[in-house]
């Protein structure tokens, strides 16, 4: 298992809430150092956002992680609308050096047409796959991940993964990306993702499985009053 872990966690100034309760996740349940990396569009001066119809300003830059790692050792990207409720080295103890990224395995069909701040929510192969990937930068197939790359290639290609042959991809287990009000209810999830909305959109407040995110959120807020 790795000593400390680095974990990239996507930032949009809309809901900058979510980034920070999904980092407050983590440390509370960490047994490992955890180097945060916000994937702030402002941060990313060597990297042009080109694709259109975005929903939020870190749907292609995900792909950057192994660049930003110089393309050494293993990386976690994870959306921030999440909430994280074990300990995050139970996560990194299951990297496999043979496989390129490691993802859980989505294979379902939406229920809702759109989602938060109106977006609209359609179903591809792959959907959510890269909501969550556990990234092996120094793995040959990932030295192509550039930002110039990154730039020129459309979502179908990068979101399913089209850089990789599928055996180069591996699986984790559902519980480290339980999709809320997609799936069931689990209170034993891993890592709960809002995918439809995080609880701070108000849209989404009473979102199946939100106690779990505004419990962390008041926890994160803790002290701000004194």
């Amino acid at each position: 298992m790795k000593n400390s872990l680095t974990l990239v966690v996507g930032f949009d100034q809309r809901e900058a809430i979510s980034y920070h309760t999904f980092c407050q996740s983590v440390l509370e349940k960490a047994s490992i150092p955890v180097c945060f990396m916000p994937l702030a569009e402002n941060t990313l001066h060597f990297y042009q956002e080109r694709h259109g119809n975005i929903s939020n300003r870190f749907v292609f830059s995900r792909f950057l992680t192994p660049y930003l790692t110089g393309y050494l050792g293993m990386a976690v990207f994870a959306d921030g609308d999440m909430v994280c409720q074990a300990d995050i080295a139970e996560l990194a103890a299951m990297f496999d050096p043979n496989k390129a990224v490691q993802v859980v395995q989505h294979n379902y069909q939406t229920k809702a047409a759109k989602k938060y701040l109106n977006n609209i929510n359609v179903n591809y192969p792959r959907k959510n796959w890269s909501s969550l990937v556990m990234f092996n930068c120094a793995h040959p197939a990932n030295c192509v991940l550039t930002p110039a790359y990154i730039e020129e290639k459309d979502g179908a290609h990068l979101h399913r993964f089209g850089w990789l042959r599928d055996e180069e991809i591996g699986a984790l287990p559902l519980e480290w990306n339980w999709l809320a009000t997609e799936y069931e209810d689990n209170p034993n999830a891993k890592i709960v993702h809002y995918t439809l909305g995080t609880p701070c959109f108000q849209d989404y407040r009473y979102t199946a499985m939100a106690e779990h995110w505004w419990q962390t959120n008041v926890r994160a807020n803790e002290g701000l009053d004194s």
